[in-house]
């Protein structure tokens, strides 16, 4: 028996949930997964899962099992990379999750140039607002904001993007051009909802070094950030995106920024940036496809993005 292969089974079906799912990361067929599952069984004379056509759950034994051998492959996959091709380039699958935002707009014209210097990479990228199981799913790392951050990701930060209040022109003309961030409750704002829980994401503002929100009219509302583009463009309300996103509109005069005066008589307001970060699984996801994938990205998005709060 391959005992290695066979305890990468065993961990790849615990971390995903089911036997399908780990099947689908190690790339092999469900019945060969099932096969090392079996033979790990027997040569350990203990039952490890508990399997119905249903549902599965690891036996007592499997959950001690499962603690003393969950790093066994990755630290050997590690330690043979580290002997063997320390200086070889990124090669096999990167699967990168992001927000669509930031996926559309920003990972997607840079993935081009990152694949065509490492061509031996296999590159995935998954662009969505839900929540994204790196386990599950195989996901190598994931681009995340702050709201969406988790407690078992290991996340550094990578950027800070500047967020523009805006409107069209045709808004302005009908219903005014607001004067400060608090007369916001006098219009009608294009608002974002978070799919994973339903929470708007808030217009937060910073004045005199106090953080503050602005307070919604009238609201419409969406969880695609670029539905949110579209109706300002159409004369909608006003909306707050990312500079990334609205800069060619503010350049061509379609969209119209906000609150970029100095305020009469008070400080001026400053439109709060958003945090983003890149999140691993943990410590042993620092592979060097992934290495090279945020060393790239550090490289490309360089200080232009490191704005002060």
């Amino acid at each position: 028996m391959d005992l290695l292969n066979a305890i990468r089974s065993f961990i790849k079906v615990v971390e995903a949930g089911s036997i399908a799912a780990g099947a689908r990361n190690l790339g092999i067929s469900p019945a060969a997964v099932s096969q090392n599952l079996a033979r790990l069984e027997q040569h350990l004379q203990v039952r490890l899962l508990s399997r119905t056509t249903r549902s599965m759950a690891l036996t007592p034994a499997g959950s001690l099992y499962f603690e003393r051998v969950r790093h066994v492959a990755r630290d050997l996959a590690l330690a043979e990379l580290a002997v063997t091709t320390p200086d070889s380039e990124p090669q096999g699958r990167l699967c990168i999750a992001s927000t669509s935002a930031f996926g559309r707009h920003v990972l997607a014209p840079l993935i081009p140039a990152f694949s065509a210097r490492y061509p031996r990479l296999s590159i995935e990228l998954v662009t969505t607002d839900r929540r994204v199981n790196h386990a599950q799913e195989g996901v190598d790392v994931s681009v995340r904001i702050a709201p969406q951050l988790e407690d078992h990701l290991l996340a550094r930060h990578i950027a800070r993007v500047p967020f523009i209040c805006c409107a069209s022109p045709g808004y302005l003309q009908r219903a005014g051009l607001p004067s400060t961030p608090e007369s916001l409750r006098e219009h009608r704002c294009l608002v974002f909802r978070y799919p994973v829980d339903g929470r708007f994401l808030r217009w937060g503002f910073i004045r005199d070094g106090l953080r503050f929100e602005a307070e919604f009219g009238t609201v419409l509302i969406s969880d695609d950030i670029d539905a949110l583009t579209q109706m300002a463009l159409n004369d909608g309300g006003i909306t707050r995106l990312a500079e990334f996103i609205v800069r060619p509109h503010l350049d061509s005069g379609a969209l119209v920024p906000l609150f970029e005066q100095r305020e009469a008589g008070r400080a001026y307001a400053q439109t709060e940036p958003m945090d983003v970060y890149v999140c691993l699984a943990d410590r042993f996801a620092m592979t060097p496809k992934v290495r090279a994938f945020m060393d790239y990205l550090q490289e490309c998005l360089g200080a232009d993005w490191q704005v002060s709060a």
